[in-house]
């Protein structure tokens, strides 16, 4: 289907540049869109979706393909951002690019793009799809530091069968020299970091403008106080900065770590050192898990419970209330309610599932 129509979603960084070009070398009918997932510019003018924009439309115009501009922020603050909020408000650490990837790119965006004519979406994700017996299927991306699919295993099974990764087949380094050698107006351009609603902005700062903080008691795992919290939704499992507290307790100097949070008597329970038990869980239990290609269950796999991990040997069981329970083969660290678990076998993405309570 290389006269295919793909409209590919252009962010304005480098990434999306070059997977339009790298489409329509590959004789797609290519064009553009530009989604604006986010209203409100801070006082600072962040958001920078103007000049995201311009970066779009400029290397549009240097590929000579249209660009289609949509404003999907109204979604975005009903299916991503009123989630965030309220699992920070519950003491949880929610992931909003797993969600926004499934409610947003990958929905709404398609959905909007099949209504402008397209066979396929693309964008500068790095991952790759492969068909088997004519159903996609999410394989890592080439460049193993850059593989996003931990990011995108909650998307539809429907979704990926409209969906190019053109990226995914390339290193990192390679994006960058073809966008360097075409002169693409985002060439020299930075990669964009953190949450993209944040930006730049200090996290405490940020969430203060939507949650009102509860401040509380710090315990130690022994049940000693020893100081005081900003709010549980300012902190998260294995954090070591912005404690407030010092070492010195009980002869050790050893840093102070965040090891649970007790969320009835709003509390903060902390231990010292990098390697203190209470760090350190032997399983989960998690949510249902959405499947891209389904096991039998119990299941010997390997799974992540993090972006910047290697999968880890784990068993996955049936639980009640469409709960599973995933042991693992040695004990991993920080184990986070609220983010995702997400399973391989070998470079396949096999689905994922929200971490719902830790098992120690």
């Amino acid at each position: 289907m290389m006269n295919a129509k793909v409209i590919v979603g252009m962010s304005g960084g480098v990434d999306s540049s070059v997977a339009a070009w790298l489409l329509l070398e590959q004789g797609y009918q290519v064009e553009g869109l530009f989604m604006k997932n986010w209203e409100q510019d801070d006082k600072d003018g962040y958001c920078a979706a103007a000049k995201d924009l311009a970066d779009a439309q400029a290397v549009c115009n240097q590929l000579g393909i249209p660009l289609h501009s949509v404003n999907f922020s109204e979604q975005y603050l009903q299916r991503v951002f009123d989630h965030f909020l309220t699992e920070y408000e519950h003491g949880r650490t929610p992931n909003p690019d797993v969600l926004c990837n499934k409610e947003i790119k990958f929905n709404a965006f398609l959905n909007h793009a099949l209504s402008l004519g397209a066979d396929f979406i693309a964008t500068g994700h790095y991952a790759r799809i492969h068909l088997e017996d004519g159903t996609a299927k999410l394989y890592k991306a080439k460049d193993r530091e850059k593989d996003q699919t931990y990011f995108l295993h909650a998307i539809e099974p429907s979704a990926l069968n409209k969906t190019l990764f053109p990226v995914g087949e390339y290193l990192k380094s390679q994006i960058r020299d073809f966008a360097r050698k075409l002169n693409l107006a985002t060439h020299a351009k930075k990669d964009s970091t953190g949450i993209c609603f944040i930006g730049e902005k200090r996290f405490k700062s940020f969430l203060n403008e939507f949650i009102l903080a509860k401040p509380g008691d710090i315990k130690t795992s022994l049940g000693e106080t020893i100081g005081r919290h900003d709010g549980l939704m300012f902190y998260t499992l294995g954090q070591r900065q912005g404690l407030g507290i010092g070492g010195m307790r009980h002869g050790s100097e050893d840093p102070w770590y965040v090891v649970d949070k007790d969320l009835p008597t709003n509390t903060l329970i902390v231990a010292q050192g990098s390697h203190h038990p209470m760090l350190y869980a032997q399983g989960l239990i998690s949510g249902p898990i959405h499947w891209l290609a389904e096991q039998p269950l119990p299941w010997t796999c390997y799974a992540k419970i993090r972006y910047r991990q290697n999968e880890q040997a784990c068993v996955v069981s049936p639980a009640n209330n469409n709960q599973h329970c995933v042991m693992f083969s040695s004990p991993q660290r920080a184990v986070t309610p609220g983010q995702y678990i997400v399973f391989y076998d070998k470079n396949q993405c096999l689905g994922g599932a929200t971490i719902e309570q830790i098992i120690r």
